[in-house]
């Protein structure tokens, strides 16, 4: 008979042994935290201050940075924490708790990212109803349902995986609580909580996959159909900085589930976890400033005041 043992923590084991890498990961992460955070808040504000900014693509992108900022505050700070001062345990409660919000706040921005894609598309395809369309009351029910959806979904596994014992090994390959690592010390029958994951996970990907491609397939035909070549450019450059942010998410989670050699799959997924919880939402908010003019004319115009106001 299997030796089972009540687990009250884990052992995150990180990414590095190596002292020096270990300084130059805290540098890198701090930097980026730091930039992502600054980043999104400063979106927020904007979107929430500026009178221009008051459309339902602006609703969208506030709550997306909101979630950007959620998301990588699940992850970052307490690996910031264990580079500081070298513990790398953290609590069995505290573990579930950080799987079910990376999880969370992870789907809610595939969701969110489908419905900004239609945004998109009823801007371009059907401009003349749009503010009909996205009112904001519609867009405020959109969002309500991407994070509602979001958790919905987490609870059958979370509840399954909070049932999971686990033998003498406390050890995760991860540098944050991950569902693989966990799965792969458990000494459960793991066999449906696996199924449950992948399906879930291939489901989301497909549904709001689908309908971003969907949406960019009657833009791209509305727009080429556009008879300047000035209105092309301006229909393509108010998508490209969704298409970007697009590219990055989907992309990212798409190299998360192939299937490497065992060997390499956790030092995949490590790195590409890295991409996902720190570059990524480091990048999304200069995509969104440096490529739209309402947001670069309402950043400029908030310098001014903070400029202006010990003045006053």
């Amino acid at each position: 008979m299997r030796n089972h043992t009540a687990i009250s923590m884990f052992i995150l084991w990180g990414l590095t042994d190596d002292p020096q890498m270990q300084i130059l990961i805290f540098i890198f992460l701090l930097i980026t935290y730091m930039l992502s955070v600054v980043g999104n808040l400063t979106i927020i504000l904007l979107t929430l201050t500026d009178p221009h900014l008051q459309t339902a693509m602006y609703i969208f992108l506030r709550n997306f940075s909101l979630l950007e900022i959620s998301f990588t505050s699940a992850c970052i700070p307490r690996f910031l924490y264990s580079l500081t001062t070298g513990d790398k345990t953290i609590t069995y409660s505290g573990c579930m708790c950080q799987v079910f919000l990376i999880d969370a706040f992870g789907i809610a921005e595939f969701f969110l990212l489908a419905a900004m894609s239609y945004d998109r598309y009823v801007a371009i395809c059907k401009p003349l109803h749009y503010m009909t369309i996205m009112s904001h009351e519609v867009c405020k029910r959109l969002v309500f349902c991407c994070w509602t959806i979001s958790f919905l979904i987490l609870l059958p596994p979370i509840s399954l995986g909070l049932k999971l014992e686990f033998c003498d090994n406390n050890v995760l390959d991860h540098f944050v609580c991950d569902a693989n690592p966990i799965l792969k010390i458990s000494c459960s029958d793991t066999w449906l909580l696996e199924n449950m994951v992948i399906v879930c996970s291939v489901l989301i990907l497909i549904l709001t996959l689908l309908c971003v491609v969907l949406s960019y397939m009657f833009i791209m035909r509305t727009i080429l159909r556009f008879p300047s070549a000035q209105q092309k450019m301006k229909a393509f450059s108010t998508c490209s900085s969704h298409f970007i942010v697009v590219s990055i998410s989907y992309g990212s989670c798409i190299f998360i589930y192939i299937k490497p050699s065992a060997k390499d799959e956790m030092t995949l997924n490590k790195g590409v976890g890295i991409l996902v919880t720190s570059v990524s939402p480091m990048l999304n908010p200069f995509i969104y400033t440096l490529r739209n003019q309402q947001v670069k004319h309402a950043f400029n115009v908030l310098i001014k005041r903070i400029v202006l106001l010990p003045k006053n």
